[in-house]
């Protein structure tokens, strides 16, 4: 069966969960699920792009993942900066948008300059947008946007009547972005851990029992594939 053109999704969301799962099954050290999970993101970023997706956006590191061995945590952060330098360096060729969403001022210097950087050096790029959750958490970024709402209302620039659905939306990370048609899990968790909490209420949710590193550009397409086989109702009958 061949993708639907006529019925992609506009957005994927992707929990890349089993990176230490697939390096403890391979006896091989946590880092190195990591950097193959790295190399499979980059795969499959770069398919999305040629089957023309709109938006993909992943779940890199959340405001939870800090409780981690600080030695894997700086590993991972340091892999991660090293990808979005070398995004910056390809912006020109690859014609990817690269977003960061999350709160990026708890990150180092050094990790935050490559974010403003690889985001500076890809605005303005047509192809798809490719949203990174980093430092991200759903609960935070509700709290965040309802502590901005707030002081809208404290500062009396808004009514607290003037509070709806699209507002909340506009302080999110994620403003001016469709929410996500359809989320993607590996590993056979069931479970959202704080994705894209406020936008993700009529995605639909796929598990898929493979770790991520082991994720394949075919596996996204049978995703679609099953995207596509499905109705979606909105709260409708």
């Amino acid at each position: 069966m061949e993708l639907k053109k006529e019925n992609m999704p506009r957005h994927i969301g992707i929990i890349m969960d089993g990176n230490r799962r697939w390096a403890r099954a391979q006896g091989k050290p946590i880092s190195l699920g990591h950097k193959e999970g790295a190399k499979t993101l980059e795969k499959i970023v770069r398919y999305a792009n040629k089957i023309g997706l709109e938006y993909i956006t992943v779940y890199a590191f959340s405001t939870e993942n800090w409780k981690r061995a600080e030695e894997e945590v700086k590993a991972l952060m340091l892999l991660l900066q090293n990808y979005l330098d070398d995004y910056a360096k390809r912006a020109d060729t690859e014609n990817i948008r690269v977003k960061i969403l999350g709160d990026i001022s708890a990150l180092s210097i050094g990790m935050q300059k490559s974010i403003e950087n690889c985001m500076e050096r890809t605005k303005n790029n047509t192809g798809v947008t490719f949203n990174i959750a980093l430092n991200y958490g759903g609960r935070d970024e509700l709290l965040k946007a309802i502590k901005k709402i707030a002081s809208q209302v404290k500062e009396n620039k808004i009514e607290i009547e003037d509070i709806t659905e699209q507002l909340v939306s506009n302080n999110l990370y994620t403003k001016g972005d469709p929410e996500p048609d359809l989320i993607i899990r590996t590993s056979g968790e069931k479970r959202l851990s704080g994705f894209l909490t406020w936008q993700s209420v009529y995605s639909e949710i796929l598990v898929i029992h493979k770790n991520w590193p082991e994720f394949e550009e075919k596996d996204l397409e049978e995703a679609i594939i099953e995207y596509q086989k499905r109705t979606r109702k909105f709260g409708a009958g």
